[in-house]
């Protein structure tokens, strides 16, 4: 059975699926996207998708930002994605990519008098981070663009582009990621996640006014630690030297999922190791992402109606 998409309307294998090199997406970064798990728990021989909703009313607000209309709602939109992960006929997880994008073939900078489609691709992705070992990270030279420059709270393609120069830097330099700090110095996020520190016993996370993308999981993590911990989150400015006294430190991200950082700019965290909050912030995350706790079944979307005996493996 091959991989399949939503392009142009309708399903089709994914080899088939193609946009001209004119597309205006392709050279100015006008398209926004949003990335959804789907968790396969061998258990119930199901694979649940994770709050596929919240993702969608997310990528509408970056559609507002960029001007591009969606043809769905959100309920069409999750009823779509929910059909193609079915028809892909996968048993492992999988990455779930909705993607929004001036689509005319059109050469000149701007938003306006231009096409807008729309397209869904389903895929495996290897482990983002390493959820079990840690990461180590650095502070990035790249400051994280501003939310008057190109604004955070949309996953906008174009603005992968400052994610991609640290994540590189990083690599480059012999670590696994890369913190930004915002124009000012605070700590805004990683490449690619949501960031958390533990200090003085208490979970505190950089706020929206610095940039951050409003993770998924960010909130999941907010949700469960005050729910089933009792412990609140703190949201406020993080000084860059936080990061070297911090107790514990964590990344959050639909791609990272929950991944305990042990290193930053060549300090330990901690005890160099995955601290005690995070190892339990990790296992209530993995537990609700696969459907094993009741009382958030309602974040999770059967992906099959009935099982399927053949598909990818």
């Amino acid at each position: 059975m091959p991989p399949y998409a939503f392009f142009h309307k309708q399903f089709m294998p994914l080899a088939e699926a193609k946009i001209g090199i004119l597309t205006h997406a392709l050279h100015y970064g006008t398209a926004c996207f949003d990335g959804i798990r789907g968790n396969w728990n061998d258990e119930q021989q199901q694979l649940f998708l994770f709050r596929v909703k919240d993702h969608y009313e997310r990528m509408y607000k970056g559609c507002r930002i960029l001007k591009i209309n969606l043809p769905y709602s959100v309920d069409e939109l999750c009823q779509l994605t929910t059909e193609l992960v079915e028809k892909s006929g996968y048993r492992e997880d999988v990455y779930i990519r909705p993607l929004a994008y001036k689509s005319s073939e059109a050469i000149g900078v701007r938003l306006h008098d231009l096409e807008d489609d729309f397209l869904i691709i389903v895929a495996t992705l290897p482990a983002y981070l390493d959820a079990e070992k840690g990461v180590r990270c650095c502070t990035s030279s790249w400051r994280r663009i501003d939310d008057t420059m190109i604004p955070a709270r949309g996953k906008i393609t174009g603005i992968y582009v400052n994610s991609a120069l640290a994540k590189t830097e990083a690599c480059e330099r012999g670590f696994d990621e890369a913190i930004l700090l915002t124009h000012d110095g605070h700590v805004s996020e990683g490449s690619g996640e949501n960031i958390f520190v533990v200090l003085g016993g208490k979970l505190i996370t950089p706020p929206s006014s610095d940039n951050i993308l409003m993770g998924i999981t960010r909130d999941t993590v907010i949700q469960l630690a005050r729910r089933e911990l009792g412990i609140e989150t703190v949201e406020r400015q993080v000084d860059r030297s936080e990061l070297y006294i911090a107790e514990e430190a964590f990344f959050t991200g639909t791609a990272a999922h929950v991944s305990p950082i042990v290193e930053i700019d060549q300090r330990p965290v901690g005890s160099g190791e995955a601290g005690k909050l995070t190892k339990e912030l990790q296992r209530l995350y993995f537990q609700a992402i696969q459907g094993k706790i009741p009382k958030y079944l309602d974040w999770c979307t059967l992906a099959y109606s009935k099982l399927v005996k053949t598909g990818h493996s």
